[in-house]
């Protein structure tokens, strides 16, 4: 099964990356045999920006995208956002790829589910 979730907003304020990469890890818990793809877009690039730091006890967005990528997860940010946030040439977390509309429109008709936050 092929599983795509689309987050749009930013990582940090209000908790949709947040309860979207709780989804995606609990998914790839349940079913380890799932095709997981997250794609960033919109506010949610920030998600993909290294060594973020967070309050004792508080969530870490960059730890959780990694526990998925080392779940065999993919992770894709929208070139178009990053470039809009002036974030076109910062180093991404460690197996974030720049991605497309294009390919956005593909893994959306590959997928068997498409899940949006």
């Amino acid at each position: 099964m092929r599983i795509l979730i689309i987050i749009n907003d930013a990582p940090y304020g209000i908790e949709k990356a947040y309860n979207a990469l709780r989804l995606a890890m609990n998914m790839q818990k349940e079913k380890p045999e799932i095709e997981l793809t997250v794609f960033l877009m919109a506010d949610a690039v920030g998600c993909a920006i290294p060594n973020q730091k967070t309050a004792q006890g508080y969530y870490n967005i960059e730890r959780m995208l990694k526990a998925v990528l080392n779940k065999k997860g993919k992770l894709k940010c929208c070139g178009t956002c990053l470039d809009a946030r002036g974030l076109d040439s910062i180093q991404l977390i460690e197996g974030a790829e720049r991605s497309t509309m294009q390919e956005l429109t593909r893994l959306s008709f590959e997928a068997d589910k498409v899940i949006t936050f």
